[in-house]
Order: C-alpha cells, then sequence, then structure tokens
C-alpha cells in the first residue's frame, strides 16, 4: 500500500521524461475537452495560460502523435488539472453528457459567476479563476 506521502513524495521526484509524458497525456486530454465544449483556439489559448494560439494549433496538430513537445511549466501543469477536474464534476454532477458539456457556456444564476458563464469566469485568465469553478462544483457535488 503506498500512502499519501509517499505519493507525493514521488510526484515531486518525478523525472523530467516522466513529467514531460504526464504533461503531454494532459494536453491531450484537455483539447479533447476544449472540443466537446465547443472553444476556440483563443479561448483554448486563455484556459492553458495564455500559450500563443499558433501553439494550441500545433498542440492539436501533434496530439495524435508523440512528436509533441511542450515546456514543462507548473502553471500549465495546475491549469490542466484544474481543467481536468472540473471536467470530471460535471461528468458527475450531469447524467448527460450533452447536458454536462453544454454547461460550461451556459449563464449561472449562481453568485459564484455573477450571473455569468463558468467559461467567462474561467477566461478572466487566471489559475484562481479555474480554482473558483472548480470549488463551486466540487460544493455541488457535496
Amino acid at each position: 500500500m503506498i500512502s499519501i506521502a509517499t505519493a507525493t513524495h514521488s510526484a515531486r521526484d518525478a523525472s523530467p521524461a516522466r513529467e514531460a509524458a504526464l504533461t503531454h497525456a494532459g494536453i491531450k486530454a484537455v483539447l479533447n475537452i476544449f472540443q466537446r465544449w465547443g472553444l476556440a483556439d483563443a479561448q483554448a489559448s486563455a484556459l492553458l495560460g495564455g500559450v500563443g494560439v499558433s501553439t494550441v494549433r500545433r498542440w492539436r496538430q501533434c496530439a495524435t502523435s508523440n512528436s509533441l513537445r511542450v515546456d514543462v511549466r507548473r502553471d500549465l501543469q495546475d491549469r490542466l488539472s484544474l481543467i481536468l477536474g472540473i471536467y470530471k464534476a460535471l461528468q458527475i454532477l450531469f447524467p448527460d453528457a450533452a447536458q454536462a458539456d453544454g454547461w460550461v457556456q451556459r449563464p449561472s444564476s449562481s453568485p459564484v459567476f455573477a450571473e455569468r458563464s463558468a467559461l467567462a469566469v474561467m477566461l478572466d485568465g487566471g489559475v484562481d479563476d479555474l480554482h473558483r469553478v472548480r470549488r463551486y462544483l466540487d460544493a455541488q457535488r457535496g
């Protein structure tokens, strides 16, 4: 049995190759999520921390191969993790995949979003904005 401390320690000591592989997998998954959410490349760029639109396009083209080259940054890893968590929470909250995917773009009556959609909040561009959506969904899940 692996303890949380051991797992955390191992994650911190991951080799650069392993970190790159995990980031590559995360980018592939997140690009698929963005497609399900109907996002434009500029929106994807903003959610990924302002990487260039041309970089997002290149990542889309290279995502099916192992030729994807990514500068592994902590900010990007955090953003990928938050987006994956948001997607997972939506899949748990909504039994219908189309409803879960559409929720991101619908205006919310929640005071957390001030009548805006979760996407509009996330597009403000900060990691804190992604955290806000993630925390809201986690609270809804209970």
